[in-house]
Order: structure tokens, then C-alpha cells, then sequence
């Protein structure tokens, strides 16, 4: 079973526009710690992300003893979310043969995950996720979801959002 760790940079993303459902669309349990949750005070997305982990099975807690363990090796604040984030990748009582799935904007979280063996992944990967699994959802509707995060700033340059869109 693949973990899919969900940053606070793609809650954003897809809670501003209403589209967190698309995290769905990932094989394998969704983790979203606590402590990324909070980091969640924008409105829409707080209140989306909020309802989302009311409808949605979510594993939400990170045993102190691994964000320890994070803290010590990277550096980071034991309490702080990116310790909870990653802590998938230093958790010793689970086995090292399963994927683990980072999703984030943030280049220096992705840099770490990649460098521990984890998969990465941001926003606009969401997106194409779910339209390469939703034979509902078209590439038009996925490229529109795309102008609709851009418009709710994600900033994208001209060329990266061409980019975003012409790979779907």
C-alpha cells in the first residue's frame, strides 16, 4: 500500500478552488498530520480541508518518537509540520518496502523527500492523476481546474502553466 503525505502547499492549492476530492483519486492511504492541517488558515481552503477530513478517511496522526527522530536528523522543529510530513520516511515500525508519495509545492520539502526515497509529487500532478483516472473527468475540465489554481495563486509563469496544461 502506497502513503500518499499531503502537504500544506497542495491543501491550499486545491482548497482555494474546492477540489481536494481529487487526492482521491491516489491507491493508498492519505496521511495529512495534524500539525500540516494547521498550517491551513485561508478561507475557502481551511473550511475545505476541514470537511474534507470529515468525509474522507485520513490518517492524521504522527507518533511524537518519529517527529523526534525527523527533528534530530534534519533539523526541523519536532512540532512543526514538515517533521509530521516527513516522518512516513523514518518510521521504522512500518514496513520499508512501501512507496511513499510526497506531495508539495515547496521545493525544499520535495528536494528531502527525493533525497530519502520517496516519490514527489505537486499540484498539478494531482490534477493529472485524476485525469488520467477519471474517465469523467476530461482533459478540458483538468485544464480548467488548472486556470482555476492559477487564478487563486499558484502564480505559475506563462511558460510553466503552458506547460502545466499542455501535459494534460
Amino acid at each position: 500500500m502506497t502513503f500518499v503525505h499531503v502537504g500544506p502547499t497542495v491543501l491550499y492549492d486545491l482548497g482555494q478552488i474546492g477540489e481536494l476530492d481529487l487526492l482521491t483519486y491516489f491507491d493508498g492511504a492519505l496521511v495529512v498530520p495534524e500539525e500540516v492541517r494547521y498550517q491551513l488558515t485561508t478561507e475557502p481552503a481551511a473550511t475545505n480541508l476541514a470537511q474534507f477530513l470529515d468525509d474522507t478517511s485520513v490518517i492524521t496522526s504522527v507518533r511524537p518518537e518519529v517527529r523526534q527522530q525527523v527533528a534530530n536528523s534534519l533539523g526541523t522543529d519536532p512540532d512543526g509540520y514538515e517533521a509530521a510530513l516527513l516522518a512516513g520516511l523514518f518510521d521504522d515500525s512500518i514496513d520499508d518496502e512501501r512507496p511513499i508519495l510526497v506531495l508539495s509545492d515547496d521545493r525544499r520539502l520535495r528536494a528531502l523527500a527525493d533525497g530519502l526515497g520517496a516519490k514527489v509529487a505537486g499540484s498539478f500532478g494531482v490534477v493529472v492523476k485524476a485525469a488520467v483516472e477519471d474517465k469523467y473527468l476530461s482533459a478540458s475540465q483538468a485544464k480548467r481546474i488548472v486556470s482555476r489554481m492559477d487564478d487563486h495563486g499558484v502564480q505559475l509563469t506563462g511558460q510553466l502553466r503552458a506547460q502545466a496544461i499542455g501535459d494534460l
